[in-house]
């Protein structure tokens, strides 16, 4: 079931059933299909320049509103949001479209969602492509029982755990928590972390700085379009998604040591907060361990973390080559 509800520029905004929930989608061109993971706290709105470069390339671009957020549902249950849901809905996403196969792409959280989605369906996903996150075997200890054993405690994953704390800090004024984080988390910004440790007492905006003026990536009707949307649905839907760390590895058990051979590529920002997560460097070094079909590794100098925005006609570049290579 499809219905057409928008258009927004070049890029045809529908509702498509995926599973039991709908899924709202931006697409733009005909071709291969190319499916696009948005992370948080976004929309699909920050694929849009790679909509339009994949679509006059030949592809068939789809960019959807991820689980929890936009115009796509958000079931209230915290345990609706694991990455066997993510992945489904991108599974039944390519269905509901009328394809058998699809390239995968990912960025944040979308890049678990992709490298899982390639790791579970090869026979779906013929080749993927990871976005500041690089992949990571499912594995037996989860991330938030590390930071525990490490005695810490006050790191923002951690901060984003218990329901309706904070929901209530970024909810206050939606705008101004979106265009701090944007702008410190990228290449513009200070040279300071926000995806890291939190000072105890304080929220994840401590870590932000107020911009003086927008980067030129960051365009105000984009902006805006984003915060009407979380000022309409919250920030509950995206928060959800690191609420089932836990959850999601202890169902991805089976997979645990799983590498993808498919091809693959890697990118990201040199100014990355999450290049700076411990043994970061390390695991990117040893890709090619656990994507033996990996077809390039790109770091690119003075980007931060929203790199298919602040470098898009680079990403677009780099993505367009790796799929002409397939």
């Amino acid at each position: 079931m499809r219905s057409a509800i928008a258009n927004a520029g070049e890029a045809r905004l529908d509702v498509v059933q995926t599973g039991n929930i709908r899924t709202r989608i931006a697409i733009q061109g005909s071709g291969p299909l190319v499916l696009l993971c948005h992370g948080f706290p976004e929309s699909w709105r920050s694929w849009k320049s790679q909509l339009s470069a994949l679509a006059a390339a030949g592809y068939r671009a789809v960019a959807p509103d991820m689980r929890g957020y936009g115009g796509t549902d958000a079931p209230p249950e915290i345990e609706s949001y694991t990455m066997l849901h993510f992945v489904g809905d991108m599974v039944e996403l390519v269905k509901a479209l009328g394809e058998k196969e699809a390239v995968i792409v990912g960025h944040d959280w979308g890049a678990p969602v992709a490298w899982n989605a390639a790791m579970l369906r090869a026979d779906m996903f013929r080749a993927v492509v990871g976005m500041s996150v690089p992949f990571t075997p499912p594995t037996p200890v989860d991330l938030l029982s590390i930071l525990e054993k490490q005695g810490v405690q006050t790191f923002y994953m951690q901060y984003f755990q218990k329901p309706g704390v904070a929901e209530a800090e970024l909810e206050a004024d939606a705008e101004a928590s979106l265009r701090r984080m944007y702008f410190t988390m990228s290449g513009d910004g200070p040279h300071r972390i926000v995806a890291g440790i939190l000072a105890p007492g304080t929220g994840i905006l401590a870590n932000t700085v107020e911009p003086e003026r927008l980067p030129n990536w960051l365009d105000e009707n984009d902006l805006g379009y984003v915060t009407a949307e979380f000022k309409r649905t919250g920030f509950r839907g995206g928060l959800n998604w690191y609420r089932n760390i836990r959850r999601s590895s202890e169902l991805l058990a089976p997979w645990r040591g799983c590498v993808i051979r498919q091809p693959s590529l890697f990118i990201a920002g040199a100014r990355d907060d999450v290049l700076r997560f411990p043994g970061m460097e390390a695991r990117i070094k040893q890709l090619s361990a656990v994507l033996p079909g990996i077809r390039g590794c790109h770091i690119l100098e003075g980007a931060g973390h929203w790199i298919q925005r602040e470098r898009a006609a680079a990403v677009n570049d780099l993505l367009i080559t790796f799929l002409r290579g397939l």
